[in-house]
């Protein structure tokens, strides 16, 4: 429907509830008395749940209709494991829901809340949740305890705070320790637990990777794809024919290479960079993916569904199958591969004067991995030996990108420099080393030049005020800024926060002024944590991070649906077919195009996360009793966490830290002795050992060791 009908018929529903003669009434007889006619009931009922999400109407009990007597809202409901919850309400701030208005709501409810009175205008909104509009969680994972007549699955999100009863006939056979899908059937009412009915057996919990599974299956992951598109895939060809060639700018004599990791298998990124009379001229060439997977097909509506690929610690779950993002999209060395390219001339201060994008056929020289070039720019004899024809390319590569840097960093770009973890595990699943995985010299020029190119699109793109799909960085709440400035302040640090604002150059500066102090990961992590996350959207409201204000994800087309969508705009563009009938279809699904992908881009996030927290509490389980040193990344006041070298964090409990009474000041961040003086803080040095591990929780309990209690003691 479009949008402005859906806006028109929603007045109209909206007119007709507010009458003066209307009485509270079901959707049936709205749509009898508006003579709607049975093929669009379904519209209907799309005008009433936009309404009720407005606040607009209310719905009672027995689902009947009205105007909104108080002030309601609808929106998705977040659950604590301890019972209470917050509502997410867009374009509004959260509203808190104490346990006792909960209501029969579980996590990811769509729920309609009624503020209570006089918490409007206070420093924290409270809610009551009136009805239960739609259940979120109708698919639950979890661990299936078997009863001599019965079963019940404790779910392993522990948001989802009550087991699931399970009668023996629905059970499929489980026995207690399997991982379990459990479909719910009643979400109980007060005092009464949910039932539900086991889908599918996962495996024992005991089971190499059943543990992955389960979380998989917990995000809603899709693993395989369908018989159809599998189908689909098969018909692709192999290799690029002579029509495919046709009418695309031939750059197969250019010195091209792909750098990627020794494991990468789709190649997506290719570069070339020539150097005359003071000019870089630097092609950075993608994976002509959209060739492949043409608008509205099967395998097109699935990677729209997934928005992303998703990289676990055991495994990968592609955005397009294998046959495509390894095959025939890879750059592969030595083949002719389709590209759209982006050719930029680049003056000796690293300004881009000049660009185009074109539609290409290229073939790659060399597939160059990270290390080899690593060694090359760090002169090691043999490797030099090996790429002789290609070292002038690398040191060229170098020098650019050290420009393009030194641009940006003048600018104010922001650099987090974290060392990603890198979890080893072995045959069975089993973690067996845990370490950073630091970025180096060839990493950081591969993604110099992706900058610059997805910026350079970007700002193409938005001065030809065509819809687009943009990568946004909001501006940081001014309030997280003011503790950051506060926190950072205890450690002789400080921040110039101008009027409401911070200009991204205040925290480069900082980033720059604590580089090499012991505790630059501290603060680095702290910064990051007041600045808000990036999304897509379809304005450009820049990026601050980048301190740019054009941005988009041009670069990964195989592994991201936002760059394939904007490939298609670009192609339409560069083959005149952007006419206003193809301007009204990008406007009318862009937006829910960026808002999908971004709700997907959280859940591969969350899910990642999940993975690597289960793994260290899996590695740290073979370490109980064992001694490390760490530095404390976090002071509440029911004790501290402690992260260490290999990126594992943990708790200490302040019940942990014997007989003595240990205040929190929220301003300092330390938990103090009130006898002892021992004082612990952010950024301080302890050893600690492993206490326990909660696989269940994701936790892990540490324990200060302390040679003498004087050594810490302030003086």
């Amino acid at each position: 429907m479009e949008k402005k009908v859906f806006e028109e018929r929603k007045d109209t529903v909206y007119r007709f509830i507010c009458d003066e003669y209307y009485v509270p009434m079901k959707g049936k007889e709205i749509a009898v008395i508006l003579n709607v006619p049975k093929e669009h009931r379904k519209e209907l009922t799309e005008v009433l749940k936009a309404l009720l999400e407005e606040g607009k109407i209310q719905v009672s009990s027995k689902g009947k209709y009205q105007k909104a007597e108080s002030k309601f809202f609808s929106g998705t409901f977040t659950a604590h494991p301890r019972g209470f919850g917050f509502v997410a309400v867009e374009g509004e701030e959260d509203i808190f829901i104490p346990e006792s208005q909960v209501k029969g709501a579980y996590h990811l409810d769509i729920v309609q809340v009624a503020l209570q009175q006089g918490e409007i205008t206070g420093r924290r909104r409270e809610g009551t949740v009136t009805k239960i509009l739609q259940r979120g969680m109708e698919r639950v994972v979890g661990t299936y305890q078997k009863n001599k007549n019965f079963g019940f699955v404790v779910p392993d999100n522990l948001k989802f705070a009550k087991d699931i009863f399970v009668s023996m006939e629905r059970s499929k056979g489980a026995v207690t320790g399997h991982k379990v899908v459990v479909e719910v059937t009643d979400f109980g009412r007060q005092g009464k637990n949910p039932e539900g009915k086991i889908i599918e057996i996962l495996g024992h919990v005991n089971d190499p990777g059943t543990d992955i599974l389960a979380i998989v299956k917990g995000y809603d992951l899709p693993m395989e794809f369908s018989q159809k598109i599998m189908n689909q895939v098969e018909h692709v060809s192999n290799e690029v024919s002579d029509g495919d060639r046709s009418g695309r700018l031939d750059l197969r004599t250019w010195q091209t290479v792909t750098i990627d990791g020794e494991d990468a298998k789709d190649l997506d990124d290719a570069i070339t960079l020539t150097e005359e009379q003071g000019f870089y001229h630097l092609g950075v060439h993608i994976a002509d993916v959209s060739n492949y997977v043409q608008e509205k097909s099967a395998l097109d509506v699935e990677a729209s569904a997934r928005g992303t690929s998703v990289y676990l610690v055991d495994r990968v779950i592609p955005m397009l199958p294998h046959k495509l993002s390894n095959g025939i999209c890879s750059l592969n060395e030595g083949e002719d591969r389709l590209a759209l390219s982006c050719m930029m001339t680049i003056d000796e201060k690293g300004n881009v004067v000049d660009h185009r994008i074109a539609e290409t056929v290229i073939r790659v020289d060399r597939r160059m991995s990270y290390t080899s070039v690593k060694k090359i720019l760090e002169k090691d004899p043999e490797e030099i030996q090996e790429y002789q024809e290609l070292v002038p390319l690398f040191e060229r590569m170098q020098k650019l990108a050290e420009t393009l840097r030194k641009k940006r960093m003048q600018r104010g770009s922001v650099d987090f420099d974290f060392p990603e973890t890198k979890i080893l595990l072995d045959e069975g699943g089993k973690p067996v080393e845990i370490k950073p995985y630091d970025r180096n010299v060839a990493t950081k020029i591969i993604e110099d030049f992706m900058l610059i190119a997805n910026e350079t699109v970007a700002q193409d793109y938005f001065w030809q005020e065509l819809p687009f799909v943009y990568r946004s960085h909001d501006n940081p709440d001014t309030e997280k800024i003011r503790k950051l400035g506060t926190l950072i302040h205890n450690f002789g640090y400080s921040i110039h926060i101008g009027q409401d604002e911070i200009h991204p150059k205040e925290l480069q500066k900082l980033l720059l002024k604590i580089e090499g102090s012991p505790e630059e990961a501290l603060i680095s992590r702290l910064t990051l944590r007041s600045m808000k996350q990036a999304r897509y959207t379809t304005t450009s409201t820049g990026h601050f991070g980048l301190a740019t204000p054009y941005y988009c994800h041009f670069t990964s087309p195989i592994r991201r649906y936002p760059d394939l969508q904007i490939h298609r705009i670009i192609k339409d563009n560069l083959r005149g077919r952007m006419n206003e009938k193809k301007i009204d279809h990008y406007e009318r699904i862009l937006p829910d195009v960026a808002r999908h992908s971004s709700e997907m881009e959280r859940r591969a996030e969350e899910a990642e996360r999940e993975t690597e927290k289960l793994k260290k509490v899996e590695y740290m389980e073979e370490h109980i009793g064992e001694v490390f040193e760490g530095v404390i990344s976090g002071v509440t006041e029911w004790g501290f966490f402690v992260e260490l070298s290999n990126t594992v964090e943990g708790l200490v409990h302040v019940t942990s830290l014997g007989e003595d009474y240990f205040c929190y000041n929220e301003t300092t961040y330390e938990l103090a002795g009130e006898t002892t003086g021992i004082r612990y803080k952010l950024g301080q040095k302890v050893k600690v050992m492993v206490e326990a591990v909660d696989k269940m929780m994701r936790t892990i309990d540490f324990c200060v060791v302390r040679e003498t209690r004087e050594s810490e003691r302030e003086k």
